[in-house]
């Protein structure tokens, strides 16, 4: 995992069909594609018609060329097309990220620049760099349309989905998958399985048409939305690499308040699985010894909704109480228990409220309350959800630590019921499986092959001691901000158990001030910066981060107040244009679709589409509007125990008016700050199952005090500890950007040569840090005022 090379004990991939560079030449009547793999021992052509405007006809050549086989064709090409021209090379790439057509021609796109970002299990990761459109047809009267304003505007729309940013692939690695599937496919294969369709491909659909010709992905790349961070770790001369992955899904993908709760398919808005990987520096030629813990958020599964306001940045919550029996959010816990397995804990963030405020997030709970209480009825006692409300913003409000405290309690308990995936694994495990899948017909090995490969060395094989049997789901209103801190927790308390699995051990003390726990908290707040530019357009606000460093001051105030304004300006000005932009990119609409273009669809159209019985979920979020910020929201009240009445089973009702069930079926634990009751009743294993016999310290105010000691491997104060990123660990390797993946909605696009090569470029070319913005002061304050800066100064992304 660092810098120096290692020497790869398993067999080498030279004579597996891993296209790594490809370079693009061009005839009148055809663009030849010639890829090699990374050790220029082969070569292959794919040959693309440009006689057609309208079909995209693509021919691949099965032969496996030598270097200089494939130079004699390219000098017998050009030959035959001497008259117009020649073969003319055009660029340089290093992946085939689709073909879309709008009103004309089919587009190309291409990965032009790479950037290595990091290895899982000895299989690189890239992220896009650069990328670049290009149009298949040779220019001519029939291609005139490409010019067209309409075309154009496509054009632009899919152009603002910046590929430059935050999108990972690999060659060799299923990244799309957790680790656990990963290795679990290995030895349990399925068959004929389009890795492509999956939730967290976004290339899904401009892959469809290629892959449905060539009948493979040897020439396309999957890639993966969101956040990928890996640092080295030198602890006490102990070495291990931290890796944090964030998946966006694809599904109901979309922007704040133009993508909120659930679609009749059970898919709910900004769904993001976060993947922590901790690995141990072992000699070469041994297994590596590998962690991973899987945590998801998404939003409130139900059907809500907030009306367009510009001027209020606090619309009202409309409920959508159609779905009485909860199909859809049925649907979408029965996704996560296929995904996961059937342990799913739900750690609900949402505020409390009484008679004058917060009404409208407990709105939201109550009728969450409702629906999990249904869906745990009449179902088996393990496999209920396991549901928590922690009012996160009230708990802070009484004191940063211990609210912390009490989140690090609940990821213990969580990780007690779901346990890790833990595996000792060969360098470049399953790269030959990875391959073998990118042919759905022709498989390189057949299935006799693959096992007696698999049975062939016992080095090759991965020795799995542990699996993550269940997950846990965070929600807050935006499953941004307080989801950050609530994440960051859980994936703290599971970085102790993962380097205790890994023998990795030191002094029982957790605490948040030492360098790893910091390190961490850098790479989980980059991973929310990222995530909450993707769907509010801003930085994630980070005032409970700043608090628990200690450096809440007026100068972070400032900074979150513009933080806020940024949000409510993009959410308010620019989340329109940008929804309809993904919409493109995922195929959700466009003339091939025999829709109506989506800058069409007026205001009036939209209503009344929200307001039909039969509701167009896929077609109704991008009307509905805009609120402001995760921690800004929401007046009102809620009487938890409404839901748990309507169950025949009893409850049990604890001090200073917790609510816990022994037996019920909401499945819902409310918990008060300091409150004994609250440690009964997180600790009662109908909920989250102890694992131990010790009991917490009522009076305790340190997080080692409420996890134990033996429980909760740890670092003092006094060792040395030294962190390296992975742009310093591999070579010409720029750092992780963090801007939005949109690109400025004015910019034109250029063409780059007179062969109708369209290229799209991010708005900087410098490799940055994330920028820390952290939240204004007090949870639920209410803004009276609202400064809106120029457009200049609110965006983030340098021109």
């Amino acid at each position: 995992m660092g810098s120096e090379p290692r020497d790869d004990p398993r067999r080498e991939l030279i004579d597996l069909p891993v296209l790594h560079k490809l370079k693009l030449y061009s005839t009148r009547t055809n663009f030849y594609l010639i890829g090699r793999d990374e050790k220029k021992t082969f070569w292959r052509i794919l040959k693309i018609d440009r006689t057609d405007p309208k079909e995209l006809n693509l021919f691949e050549d099965p032969t496996r060329y030598t270097h200089e086989e494939i130079a004699q064709l390219k000098k017998w090409i050009s030959r035959g097309n001497q008259e117009y021209g020649g073969l003319r090379a055009e660029t340089t790439c290093y992946g085939i990220i689709g073909f879309v057509r709008f009103l004309g021609p089919y587009y190309m796109i291409v990965i032009r620049r790479r950037k290595k970002v990091g290895e899982v299990c000895g299989h690189s990761v890239y992220g896009v760099a650069e990328s670049q459109m290009i149009m298949v047809p040779y220019p001519s009267n029939e291609t005139r349309v490409s010019s067209s304003a309409a075309e154009r505007r496509y054009r632009k729309l899919f152009n603002m989905v910046d590929l430059s940013k935050n999108f990972y692939f690999s060659y060799t690695y299923h990244l799309m998958y957790s680790l656990q599937k990963n290795i679990q496919d290995i030895y349990n294969p399925e068959r004929g399985k389009v890795h492509d369709h999956s939730m967290f491909v976004w290339n899904e659909y401009l892959t469809r048409g290629i892959r449905g010709i060539l009948k493979n992905t040897v020439w396309t790349v999957a890639l993966v939305y969101g956040f990928f961070e890996q640092v080295k770790c030198l602890v006490s001369n102990e070495e291990f690499v931290l890796t944090v992955i964030a998946r966006r899904s694809r599904r109901y993908a979309g922007t704040r308040y133009l993508r909120r709760g659930v679609n009749e398919q059970g898919s709910v808005a900004n769904e993001v699985e976060i993947e922590q990987i901790v690995s141990k520096e072992v000699p070469e030629g041994k297994k590596i010894p590998i962690t991973s813990v899987v945590q998801v958020r998404g939003s409130i599964p139900l059907f809500w909704s907030q009306e367009t306001s510009v001027f209020n940045p606090q619309p009202d919550i409309i409920m959508n109480n159609n779905d009485g029996d909860y199909v859809a959010t049925r649907l979408h816990f029965e996704n996560l228990r296929q995904r996961y397995g059937k342990r799913i804990i739900i750690m609900n963030l949402l505020k409390t409220g009484d008679k004058k405020k917060n009404h409208r997030e407990s709105l939201l709970r109550a009728e969450f309350g409702k629906a999990i209480w249904s869906i745990n009825r009449g179902t088996k006692k393990e496999n209920r959800l396991k549901a928590i409300h922690f009012d996160l913003n009230k708990q802070f409000k009484s004191g940063v630590d211990g609210a912390f405290e009490q989140l690090c309690v609940l990821g213990k308990r969580a990780l007690d019921l779901i346990d890790l995936f833990f595996c000792e694994a060969p360098l470049g495990i399953g790269a030959d499986v990875v391959i073998n899948d990118s042919f759905f017909t022709n498989h390189i090995l057949n299935q006799d092959e693959e096992e007696e490969t698999i049975q062939e060395n016992e080095a090759l094989k991965a020795d799995i001691h542990k699996l993550q049997s269940g997950v846990l789901r965070t929600n807050c209103i935006d499953c941004l901000d307080r989801t950050n801190v609530a994440q960051y927790s859980h994936g703290l308390v599971a970085l102790n158990r993962q380097l205790r699995t890994l023998g990795i051990t030191g002094p029982p003390i957790v605490d948040k001030d030492n360098p790893v726990a910091k390190k961490l908290m850098e790479v989980y707040e980059n991973a929310g910066d990222a995530i909450a530019i993707q769907y509010a357009g801003s930085e994630a606000h980070t005032k409970m981060f700043c608090a628990l460093r200690g450096e809440w001051n007026m100068m972070m105030r400032h900074r979150d107040i513009i933080t806020a304004v940024r949000r409510h300006y993009n959410n308010a000005y620019q989340d329109g244009e940008k929804q309809n932009a993904i919409n493109v990119f995922l195929g959700k609409s466009g003339p091939h679709l025999g829709r109506q273009a989506p800058w069409e669809l007026g205001s009036d159209k939209l209503k009344t589409r929200r307001n039909s019985s039969n509701l167009d979920i896929e077609n109704l979020r991008p009307k509905i509007s805009r609120s402001f910020s995760d921690n800004l929201l929401l007046l009102g009240e809620l009487n938890l125990e409404e839901p748990i009445l309507e169950s025949p089973e009893p409850s049990g009702e604890g001090l200073n008016g917790v609510i816990w069930e022994t037996t019920s079926e909401s499945g819902f634990v409310e918990a008060e700050p300091g409150s004994p009751s609250f440690r009964s009743a997180i600790g009662h294993e109908d909920h989250l199952i102890r694992t131990g016999s010790r009991q917490m310290l009522q009076g305790s105010s340190s997080v080692s005090d409420f996890l134990g000691l033996d429980d909760v491997p740890g670092f003092a104060h006094s060792y040395n500890a030294r962190f390296t990123h992975a742009d310093e660990m591999f070579e010409l390797c720029s750092s992780v950007s963090s801007d939005n993946m949109f690109t400025d909605m004015d910019e034109s696009i250029t063409s780059t040569t007179d062969t109708n090569i369209f290229e799209f470029h991010s708005g900087s070319n410098q490799p940055g840090r994330f920028i820390e913005y952290p939240l204004v002061d007090g949870y639920s304050n209410e803004f009276t005022q609202w400064v809106l800066h120029e457009k200049s100064s609110l965006s983030r992304v340098p021109r």
